[in-house]
């Protein structure tokens, strides 16, 4: 039981840090991108989306390359602190915020989208700022949408496994694991009976969180 609180804290804490991680990169991107059209908003914007289609493993099989020893971050890391990005909380963390990536910035760029312009216009006609256009006006008339992707990339965090599973390995630092390897690992093993308490507290996360938006978009 010990073991399952463990892995369920640590399958929170990386969905959780995913979304709000992810939300800091797509939704700032996703209002300029919803606003502008240049060269390199393309790039962001292809950068952002591609994870969404790749496999899982062509994913973590990159992921290793750059965060390992030899890695361009993995190098600066072991350089600067001494230790290693793999296998490590840190790792997983990385892994679910690229694969929840897609998931906030789409639904927060439509949402930036569907905004009538003349509103904004008129703001700044009035002296706004692009921050102060950003923060009072464009994000509460967004927020629904905002709200929808960090459901969506909280839940595919949550729920992640071929990418993290590469990059935490089976049993990372300390014995970790979060709840979708463990699930995978009992199965692998065929202890499909050890795998449902697993398999239940996700479906209740799952459940709660659906639940809570759902109320949050009625109000």
């Amino acid at each position: 039981m010990s073991d399952l609180v463990g892995w369920g804290l640590l399958s929170l804490r990386v969905a959780v840090l995913a979304s709000i991680f992810g939300a800091a990169i797509a939704v700032p991107i996703a209002f300029v991108s919803a606003r502008r059209r240049r060269w390199w908003i393309s790039v962001m914007d292809a950068m952002l989306t591609v994870p969404l289609l790749l496999p899982p493993t062509v994913l973590g099989f990159a992921l290793i390359v750059v965060l390992g020893r030899h890695g361009p971050i993995g190098w600066l890391v072991r350089e600067v602190s001494g230790t290693t990005l793999l296998f490590t909380e840190a790792a997983a963390v990385i892994a679910a915020t690229i694969v929840a990536l897609p998931l906030i910035y789409l639904p927060a760029k439509s949402a930036f989208r569907a905004i009538d312009s003349e509103l904004e216009d008129t703001a700044r006609l009035w002296g706004a700022s692009n921050w102060t256009l950003f923060w009072l006006i464009s994000m509460p008339m967004a927020r629904k949408g905002i709200i929808a992707g960090l459901v969506l990339g909280f839940a595919r965090a949550l729920g992640e496994f071929g990418a993290t599973v590469m990059v935490l390995g089976i049993q990372g630092e300390q014995g970790k694991r979060t709840l979708p390897i463990a699930i995978w690992l009992d199965c692998s093993e065929g202890k499909y009976t050890d795998a449902w308490p697993a398999v239940l507290v996700l479906g209740l996360i799952s459940v709660v969180v659906v639940s809570m938006y759902n109320r949050f978009m009625h109000l």
